[in-house]
């Protein structure tokens, strides 16, 4: 009798690398790997021979970097969504992809299930499993941390588990953070970080500089946009995967996009993550930058109310759902206009405005000064101003009757 085949999302790291034998032991499934590359470098370095040597059948490396920038990085982007006001969304956005990409390996393969690593106690579980009831709600889904025959309490159980079995590990108990990694951000949680009074060591950052090593000088960059998604470095046109990678090389010699959030997690309780997302940063108030030209003050406004749910969808695992596809509509015609380009000075963590330019600006100069002209008569603000402040001054005389 065929073994049944389940598909686990797999990243090398420590707790889905002892799921593949962990699976084969208590579920004698025969394991089919998947791991996403999101343009996460190195880390794939012999993934290949490490899963097939701890027991999976298989293992199939999708590329999936540019998919993943305009697919999921560029709606974000242009919906200005950040959560809880620091957060970029680095992991949030990319775990629908990666579940999504499983559930079409799962069709080809014939399997009858999928499985991840994520705990009972995060986000990733929720972002996995909605995904996958949403594209094919007849799919299990297994998540052994939330599994009865899961005996594994602390990562300091999982790699005493991993080292039981020979498998090869990046953590080790001195550096026992969490870390997350694609081509947008890496995120840190974990070890020291757990306690919020900490303040991060210099060793949690991998990919950028601290603001101490940062150079002593700044430098100029310029970011170029077509209808709200970013096409140019300093002049340059370059494709998503080489523009992102340019802008995060350029951000992690000044140090800038570093976060350190306590969050409040969808499953009730905070946690504390430290994050770099350079090229993303910048990209960010970049794009800020150029709707300050380009939209009127009622959408402006209006955008930024709906970037706060935007946000909450996208962190919550929500990506396909019919809201957000809905909110994408609204927000593809905030960027008819949003072209042009916009200057920062980067300078040890800062980005600082040196300039904007958009094709379509609603900021004119002549209107903004303060000679008069033809579009501007001061006369009409009195009558402007006793309307709408009318209401005020009608409950200030009815509270004096």
């Amino acid at each position: 009798m065929k073994k049944e085949k389940i598909v686990l999302l797999y990243s090398g790291g420590l707790d889905t690398s002892i799921m593949i034998p962990w699976l084969k032991e208590n579920y004698d499934y025969d394991v089919i790997a998947m791991c996403a590359d999101l343009g996460q470098g190195e880390e794939l370095s012999g993934l290949e021979e490490k899963a097939l040597k701890t027991g999976a059948s298989k293992l199939y490396i999708e590329r999936l970097t540019e998919e993943f920038i305009t697919g999921y990085i560029y709606p974000t982007l242009k919906a200005g969504a950040v959560y809880e006001g620091s957060y970029l969304l680095g992991t949030s956005f990319a775990r629908p992809l990666i579940a999504k990409r499983a559930v079409e390996i799962a069709h080809i393969e014939g399997a009858a299930a999928v499985a991840h690593g994520a705990t009972g106690k995060g986000n990733d579980q929720v972002r996995f499993e909605l995904t996958v009831m949403a594209l094919d709600p007849n799919l299990k889904i297994i998540a052994p941390w939330k599994d009865p025959k899961w005996t594994l309490h602390s990562r300091e159980e999982c790699i005493a588990y991993a080292e039981e079995r020979g498998i090869p590990i990046a953590q080790s108990k001195k550096r026992i953070y969490s870390e997350d990694r694609n081509i947008w951000h890496i995120s840190h949680e974990g070890g020291v970080l757990e306690n919020p009074s900490n303040e991060p060591p210099d060793d949690v950052y991998t990919l950028t500089n601290t603001i101490e090593n940062a150079p002593d000088k700044p430098d100029y960059v310029e970011i170029g946009f077509e209808k709200g998604i970013p096409v140019s470095v300093n002049g340059n046109k370059m494709p998503p995967v080489e523009l992102l990678t340019t802008l995060n090389k350029i951000g992690a010699v000044h140090g800038i996009g570093h976060v350190d959030i306590v969050e409040n997690r969808l499953v009730g309780m905070k946690s504390r993550g430290v994050y770099e997302t350079p090229g993303g940063t910048i990209l960010y108030a970049a794009h800020r930058e150029l709707e300050r030209l380009a939209l009127d003050s009622e959408t402006s406004h209006y955008k930024e109310i709906l970037a706060v749910k935007y946000a909450q969808i996208v962190y919550n695992g929500q990506w396909f759902s019919a809201l957000r596809e809905a909110l994408d509509g609204f927000i593809e015609v905030t960027q008819r206009n949003v072209t042009g380009s916009v200057k920062f000075k980067l300078y040890k963590g800062n980005i600082i405005n040196a300039g904007t330019k958009a094709d379509k600006s609603l900021y004119f100069e002549t209107l903004s000064s303060f000679t008069d002209t033809e579009l501007f008569d001061q006369k009409d603000a009195t009558g402007f101003i006793k309307l709408f402040g009318l209401p005020m001054k009608v409950a200030a005389m009815a509270n004096n009757l």
